[in-house]
């Protein structure tokens, strides 16, 4: 006899959801497998914003997630438009080139919102709007990015929490220091269970299924210089220190196909004060994402992205990653007083840069040419436009014309002082690289065959995304993968 029916490796938010939704269909033991201590627990998704991307037709779809949302904030209602499964395909096929897997993307677009609902209903995690991260009030009215309206309540570290209670309510075993090593086969080829290493030493542990949700190698710099290159194996990682990449080494030394894009990953523009590893009582506050009111230079003097391509959801998962790339993995956000306002509230972890000119501004950056930085602000000033017509909630077209590199929205003037300037480099949340799975969540070998007793959910799964995301989409591909993972390996023969 199994000394579990299901085991599931790691502890983040589609572990959670893998552990919840296989009790809910029959599994009577239940084993989660974290790795890191118990004050260390909860994988990328403590430092999450906890934001949830999800389709809906109408606002009132969203009434029973946050039944107090006009109440509490008034203006609520009125700002949000409809994010239908159409409108979804689209942001995700266009942000990553069309790369996206049509299979799994169908699978998260169609349940995004009835998985979310269960989160909320059957597992008790309670949600709130998105204000800090992408609500604007305009007048009487706040305005939200199409989509990214609701996150879990108190965020990451809110869902985190959540997600543990509900497992623990539900009977589900967490072991904490547990490290999984190796996947235990039958003489059939399936899947029976997992080596462990603990302070105790090596232990094994059988299962009727397993489910891999211990995320990706971002925090492994040996594999992100072997499949991201340099200057990967340098970036500062966001999330935790545990994601080494142990779920997939397990996997393909079984025989799992690798599948998606193993050179990509997430990566956000954060504050380059920040250590190696994101400080956990801060969770993602590093983050710098207002850039498209401002502009951005590097080292060199020199603007190297357009600013305004986009709104941040779409745009900064794959910034993160250009600025790493410039020279000393540097950059610097600049805003005036016309926008500073608007700034996201994770800015105030850090104190900006301040002069009442941008001469003296760029006097005080770190840069090896600041002649050349005053020239590009200057050339700047001259193709930028006044703020008839500005609007922060969505592409308002304000553009410039005559640039190298054009700012194709929200191009106003830098002429309000005194202007500031933040610090940012890249730092690097999950990988795109995974395994191959199907409609069940079987991890698929090698042969095309799926691996008896073996599924796979969160950021291990491969394909879904390409280059870039649209934010909010981890968490809901997450819960999505893991809700199936966990109730197709509770009903496993």
């Amino acid at each position: 006899m199994s000394d579990f029916h299901v085991i599931v490796v790691g502890a983040g938010n589609a572990a959670l959801a893998a552990s919840v939704s296989a009790v809910e269909h029959g599994a009577q033991r239940v084993l989660v497998l974290e790795k890191a201590p118990r004050d260390m627990r909860g994988g990328n998704t403590h430092w999450s914003g906890g934001l949830l991307r999800i389709a809906y037709d109408d606002v009132a779809d969203l009434q029973p997630l946050v039944p107090d949302a006009e109440e509490q904030l008034p203006g609520f209602t009125a700002g949000v438009e409809p994010y239908t499964r159409s409108d979804f395909h689209e942001d995700l096929t266009r942000v990553t080139g069309g790369r996206s897997d049509p299979l799994l993307a169908s699978i998260v677009i169609d349940n995004s919102y009835d998985t979310v609902r269960w989160m909320h209903d059957h597992a008790g995690i309670p949600m709130e709007p998105a204000f800090s991260l992408g609500g604007i009030r305009i007048g009487d009215v706040v305005k939200w990015p199409k989509g990214a309206v609701i996150r879990a309540q108190h965020e990451g570290v809110g869902l985190s929490r959540s997600w543990f209670q509900c497992a623990e309510n539900a009977g589900v075993e967490i072991r904490y220091g547990a490290a999984a090593t190796a996947l235990v086969t039958d003489d059939r080829g399936r899947v029976s269970g997992v080596h462990i290493r603990t302070d105790d030493g090596i232990e094994k542990h059988t299962a009727k299924a397993v489910v891999l949700a211990c995320g990706g190698f971002e925090a492994n710099t040996q594999w992100r210089a072997q499949y991201l290159g340099h200057p990967w194996d340098h970036a500062k990682v966001r999330g935790t220190a545990h994601n080494q990449g142990d779920g997939l080494r397990m996997a393909l030394e079984l025989g799992a196909m690798p599948w998606g894009q193993w050179s990509g990953c997430h990566s956000t523009p954060i504050s380059n004060e920040w250590g190696a590893f994101a400080d956990r009582a801060l969770t993602d506050k590093s983050n710098r994402l207002s850039y498209p009111f401002g502009v951005m230079i590097n080292r060199h003097g020199l603007r190297f992205v357009d600013e305004g391509e986009d709104l941040q959801f779409f745009t900064y998962a794959k910034y993160g990653g250009i600025i790493l790339k410039q020279t000393g993995s540097l950059a610097y956000q600049i805003f005036d007083q016309k926008t500073v306002h608007l700034l996201e509230g994770r800015y105030q972890t850090s104190e900006p840069i301040s002069a009442d000119t941008l001469e003296a501004l760029v006097e005080q950056l770190d840069i090896d040419d600041r002649p050349q930085a005053v020239t590009t602000l200057a050339q700047y000033n001259e193709a930028a436009r006044d703020a008839q017509g500005f609007d922060p909630s969505r592409k308002d077209g304000l553009a410039t014309k005559s640039l190298g590199i054009n700012k194709s929205n929200w191009a106003l003037k830098l002429d309000q002082p005194p202007f500031v300037a933040y610090s940012a480099t890249g730092g690097i949340t999950f990988t795109f690289g995974g395994l191959k799975i199907d409609e069940q969540a079987r991890v698929i070998g090698t042969d095309w065959r799926p691996i008896p007793g073996l599924y796979t959910c969160g950021e291990m799964v491969g394909g879904l995304f390409h280059d870039n995301y649209p934010g909010g989409t981890g968490l809901v591909s997450g819960a999505v993968f893991g809700r199936i993972a966990g109730r197709n390996a509770a009903t496993a023969s």
